[in-house]
């Protein structure tokens, strides 16, 4: 089995650096059957992790791996890197691989589909930043919410939407794990047109607590915490040691100090904790462009931002080509033995979801799911973020009850607008993507409706290619 090799400068920018190991082996058992898991988008830089973790857990029989994308050359580099992955982990003997362009051919008896797509997003991420811009709303990454992930919500939506359909006519059965951001907008969506299975993941919950256990200098795992809200908002209400006190005086005291390592690190998210009183669960850069506080005005920016995920103005739409080129760079130098695959598992909950169904071990995560009275205090037809019960039974939300009222409100105003965009790609209806963005919090707090309603027209019209349908 190869040897990790030094983090790279390629894995270190993008989505995928917060992709991390995780030093548990697995969980108690043996899979009693070979799995067929299909991977949609799979030109993905996530694709080589995800479906590593899968063939690394423990006991299993193997099975197929099908990978989907309509790219038919990042398909084959996903499909020679992976044969080189099984024969670097040792699992060369147990799964086998197949890949094509056409879903319909990879999804019959499929049993798990991790959907982790992107829809014209090379094409259109200068359009999705540069015509808010001009109106005045500065993004970070823009792909949640905002005119950006609006935008991408409304491009990306019908697609998912059409990929489910088929998974109901071809793989019914089959559980459904969405990685594709806008996350509430793609769930939401899912939950209101389909009736397969499904959960979106992120991995800021995990993030977010191993960075507060640093910072409170208590060992992660004798940390004991709760977190409720909605992807990329959600709170820690609690954050306790082994003794059951909070830990958060301990991170105030840093919040407070402005020139602590802690308040540089995350300027927005140690303001937003003194303010409101608990840690939320993104980057303090994506997570400015969520409220209506630190983007609207030079000197808050100046203040609040700083570079990369801190906040910087156009730090997506500037990086990302390049991040997409330096993954399939990445992973061309794995296929070529230039670098070293490395053969542990990540702190996803993809493989471990998978896993807890099929070995029957319970297992909790923390996942995007229809609300149904998990949270009372936010919209129960939304889409919130709990901790989710795993067993053979499948994935099963949990209560958290009320969230301090403060916080549920921030979550409700970000709620407000992914629930008409999600109808709004839904219906393919310009008319309700433009009161999304009405409603808004950043772009609501910078323009007027009419400067708003120009900017949607603006963004219509430059995308239009990439939005058929819409009227």
């Amino acid at each position: 089995m190869a040897v990790a090799a030094k983090e790279t400068a390629e894995e270190t920018k993008g989505h995928v650096a917060h992709t991390k190991a995780d030093t548990r082996l697995g969980l108690p058992g043996e899979m009693p059957r070979k799995i067929n898991v299909t991977m949609m988008g799979a030109g993905s830089g996530f694709t080589n992790s995800i479906l590593k973790d899968v063939v690394l857990i423990p006991g299993n029989k193997g099975g197929e791996l099908r990978l989907v994308d309509i790219d038919a050359d990042r398909l084959e580099l996903s499909r020679k890197l992976m044969l080189k992955v099984l024969e670097a982990v040792g699992e060369a003997d147990n799964w086998t691989i197949r890949a094509s362009t056409d879903r319909t051919e990879m999804l019959p008896g499929t049993d798990y589909i991790v959907n982790s797509i992107e829809v014209s997003g090379l094409a259109c991420v200068r359009y999705d930043n540069d015509i808010p811009l001009e109106f005045g709303v500065s993004q970070n990454i823009g792909d949640t919410i905002g005119p950006g992930g609006l935008m991408k919500g409304l491009r990306t939506i019908p697609v998912w939407l059409d990929i489910l359909k088929d998974a109901e006519r071809l793989c019914p059965k089959a559980v459904v794990l969405n990685y594709t951001n806008p996350m509430n907008m793609m769930m939401l969506a899912a939950a209101r047109t389909s009736n397969m299975h499904a959960v979106g993941l992120c991995h800021s919950v995990q993030g977010t607590s191993h960075m507060l256990a640093k910072y409170t200098g208590v060992p992660y795992e004798q940390i004991q915490w709760k977190c409720a809200g909605i992807n990329h908002l959600a709170w820690f209400t609690e954050f306790n040691g082994p003794d059951g006190q909070s830990l958060y005086p301990t991170l105030m005291e840093q919040a407070n100090d402005r020139e602590s390592e802690f308040s540089k690190a995350e300027p927005v998210r140690s303001d937003m904790m003194r303010h409101f009183g608990a840690f939320i669960t993104e980057s303090s850069g994506h997570l400015s462009e969520y409220l209506p506080y630190y983007r609207k005005r030079k000197d808050l920016l100046d203040k609040y931002t700083d570079t990369g995920y801190r906040g910087e103005e156009s730090f997506y739409a500037n990086n990302w080509p390049t991040w997409r080129n330096n993954q399939d760079e990445f992973r061309m130098k794995l296929f070529n033995g230039e670098e070293t695959i490395k053969s542990e598992r990540t702190w996803e909950y993809g493989a471990w979801i998978i896993e807890s169904i099929e070995k029957h071990q319970p297992f909790v995560i923390y996942g995007n799911v229809e609300n149904k009275g998990c949270i009372e205090n936010l919209p129960q037809d939304g889409c919130i973020e709990v901790a989710c019960l795993v067993n053979q039974n499948g994935i099963q939300p949990t209560r958290y009850g009320r969230l301090p009222k403060q916080m549920a409100a921030v979550c409700d105003s970000n709620m407000r607008m992914f629930d008409l965009a999600a109808d709004a790609a839904i219906e393919r209806s310009k008319e309700l993507a433009t009161y999304a963005l009405y409603l808004d919090p950043l772009t609501s707090a910078v323009c007027s409706p009419e400067e708003i309603k120009q900017m949607v027209n603006r963004l219509f019209e430059a995308e239009a290619e990439y939005l058929p349908g819409y009227k």
